[in-house]
């Protein structure tokens, strides 16, 4: 599932369900409205195999890492680097996905896995 947080516009919520990309958001569909960012990391614990879109970089800690759940954080045009995001042969599957903490920038992909001991970054 993937999911995108209450900070996201609904023109870009809209944008990604006119590409045919599945998407709830936080407050309307899943979770309830005005979570507290420490609420979101237990909710995500309940859930299995979801992929949050968030634009708070707050969320971009190696600490957050689960098994459960895959954490994308990108500030800007998120309809669009999320369909890239979803697309790229590193993340286009939940397996694929679960377990990184991924920061999306125009240049490049940097992300944290479980366990490791280093952040690795990919070109677009």
């Amino acid at each position: 599932m993937n999911v995108l947080d209450e900070n996201i516009p609904d023109s870009q919520r809209q944008l990604l369900r006119s590409w045919g990309i599945r998407v709830h958001q936080i407050g309307d569909e899943v979770g309830y409205q005005g979570i507290k960012d420490e609420d979101i990391i237990p909710f995500l614990h309940k859930s299995r195999t979801v992929t949050f879109f968030t634009r708070d970089l707050g969320f971009y800690r190696r600490n957050l890492c689960h098994a459960n759940y895959c954490l994308a954080v990108g500030q800007y045009e998120v309809a669009s680097f999320t369909r890239r995001f979803l697309r790229h042969s590193e993340f286009n599957t939940k397996t694929k996905r679960m377990g990184r903490v991924v920061r999306i920038t125009h240049m490049q992909l940097q992300i944290w896995r479980i366990n490791a001991e280093k952040e690795t970054a990919l070109k677009w």
